[in-house]
Order: structure tokens, then sequence, then C-alpha cells
């Protein structure tokens, strides 16, 4: 049985929580669950140890889910990894994780190509994607590019969101039986760029959808140090309460007046150097931001964002351009969002 701390949606009443764990242990008791600070339920079991929230288990449609289909066969090859219970461990404690060398140097070599096409065709392709960062649209020159999409546009790119070596890890990490795309970004720190990305927790953006049981994959294709900006985590913070969402336009430092005295105490950012074609892997809850680029090469990252398969909407609004609207309620599917395992 599971001795752990899960968090049940307190949004859907008519669903019957469940340890996603399939936890039945007669010798387990609960005490009352109180609402933790994003809002859902956490049902404390009296058996000692902890788990990261994962999601409850929800019906699924009786319609097959779209599955992810791979257009050009190129990870196809690349060997389905799983994480190590230490791995799980310090993902838990921390919310994020170092998972190593990910991508081959040609990889990283055609990747990359495909990165800078993408943005030399943005007027053309952005009709087609999600969402092009408008702050970087009105101010180029201070503010990094950010978009979403590029899956729905290059065959590469679209093969990338369920490589072997990544999806199996990300369910690893979120404690879910199914994983399912939420959406991809890119992002491009031109040499010597004054942009920085914002602290922010990813989850303050996404609430449109619930419950909280989301993680990020970031695949560096260039080298990153503190010189060109490489990305920092706050450890722990995604046991903290969701901060509002930021301006990527903005300061790097927006969030600190949210933070309580108590969390501005602990608010110690670690710097993630990574090699091209290395990955980390955070939790949606946790804070992370990254600096300028003052190097005289670019700096470029690829993004996948996934959640449990049974993720459900929380607006009647559609939840990506593009994309058509699902009823709040409903379990988020279809084209927009392929089920990957």
């Amino acid at each position: 049985p599971c001795a752990g701390v899960h968090t049940h949606t307190a949004e859907r009443p008519d669903l019957e929580p469940s340890c996603p764990l399939q936890c039945q242990s007669p010798a387990t008791t609960q005490r009352p669950a109180p609402e933790d600070p994003q809002g859902f339920v956490r049902i404390r079991n009296e058996t000692p140890g902890t788990r990261l929230p994962g999601p409850p288990r929800l019906a699924m449609p009786a319609e097959p889910d779209v599955p992810h289909r791979p257009r050009t066969g190129r990870f196809g090859s690349a060997a389905a990894v799983t994480l190590r219970p230490e791995q799980g461990e310090a993902f838990e404690r921390d919310g994020f994780l170092r998972l190593g060398s990910v991508l081959a140097g040609h990889e990283l070599v055609d990747l990359r190509a495909r990165l800078m096409s993408l943005v030399e065709r943005l007027d053309e392709l952005e009709t087609e994607l999600h969402e092009v960062e408008a702050a970087w649209r009105a101010r180029p020159d201070e503010v990094v590019l950010h978009l979403l999409g590029a899956w729905r546009v290059d065959d590469a790119f679209h093969d990338l969101v369920a490589h072997p070596g990544l999806i199996h890890r990300v369910r690893d990490a979120l404690g879910c039986e199914g994983l399912r795309l939420w959406h991809d970004q890119v992002f491009l720190k031109p040499a010597h760029h004054p942009g920085v990305v914002p602290w922010h927790a990813d989850w303050s953006y996404w609430q449109r959808t619930t419950p909280c049981c989301h993680a990020t994959v970031f695949l560096a294709l260039d080298d990153m140090d503190e010189e060109n900006g490489a990305l920092q985590y706050v450890p722990g913070s995604h046991r903290w309460p969701t901060p509002p969402a930021v301006d990527f336009g903005g300061p790097v430092d927006q969030v600190l007046p949210h933070l309580s005295p108590e969390h501005r105490a602990a608010f110690r950012p670690q710097l993630q150097p990574l090699r091209a074609g290395e990955a980390l892997l955070h939790h949606a809850g946790t804070l992370h931001g990254s600096g300028p680029n003052r190097s005289p090469h670019p700096r470029r990252a690829i993004v996948l964002n996934s959640m449990a398969a049974e993720t459900r909407s929380a607006s009647s609004d559609p939840l990506l351009r593009g994309a058509a609207p699902i009823p709040a309620g409903e379990v988020v599917r279809g084209e927009h969002f392929p089920r990957l395992l």
C-alpha cells in the first residue's frame, strides 16, 4: 500500500477521489482533509511518508483518445527510460530533476536549424501556432522570443513531444497512469540579448485545466551556463502557494513581492548548467527563471509540457488558440492534446 499525500480535486464533488497508486490498505486511516493552497483537497494518511500529489482516478470518456502518431520515426529507436526510485524521491523533494543527455549530436544540428527556420518564417506560420509572445513582437530587442505550438508546424518537433526517453520519466514523476501533451514551447535568446525569463510557476498560467498534475521538460539545444542565461530553480517551491502570473516582458523579480516572508527567506535559486542535448524536468508549481544572454552565441531551448491523461477542462473557452472549446469538467482530449502514453 502507498503511504502518502494525495491531491484530489475539490471542483468535481460528483467524482469519487481515489489514490492514484490504487492504495486500499485496511490498516490506513485518514484524518480530515484540509484544503491546500492550490485549492485541492489533501488526504493525509496515518502511515509515515509523503508522495507528490497526483490526480484522482477519473472516468475516461467512452470515445477513444487521439493518440500521438510519429510522422518521421526520428526518435522511435530511443530507449524507453523510467525513473529510478532515488530520482523520484529527488523530484518530490525539490520539484525538479536533471535527466541527463537525451539528444544526439546530429539531432541537435537538425533541431537548431529547424528552430531558426521557424523563427524566420514566423509571419507565415503564426496563425498555425498557439501563441507568439506579444511583448517580444512589441520589443524584440528587449524580450526573449517565446512561442507555443512548434509541434503543429514541423515534423521533427511533432515527433519530439513523444520521445521515449522522456515521456515515461514524466509519467513516473507525476504518478499518473496515462500521459497527454499539453503543449510545447520554443525559447530563443540571441547573442548579447538582455531578455530574461521572469521568476514564475507554470501552474499560474495553466489553471484553465484541473487538477494540477502537469510537468515540464526543458531541452537545451546549446550549452547553457550563467553567462548565457541558464535555467534556475527554487528547490521545494512546488509546495508553496501558487503565485500570480507575471508579465513575461517585465523584470525578472516581479514575483518576489507576492511571496510570504517565510518563502522570501527560502528563495535560494540554484543554477542548472547544461550541455547541449541534456534535459531538465520540473513540476508545474516549481518557481524558475533565467537571466540574459551575455555570450556571443544564441541560447536555444525546446520545452515540452505534459499532463495526466485524465486532466479536465476548467474553462468553456478554447484552452489554446486554434483548439476547439472543451466544456468545463470534460476530459481534455482531441487532436491538439494527443495521448502520449
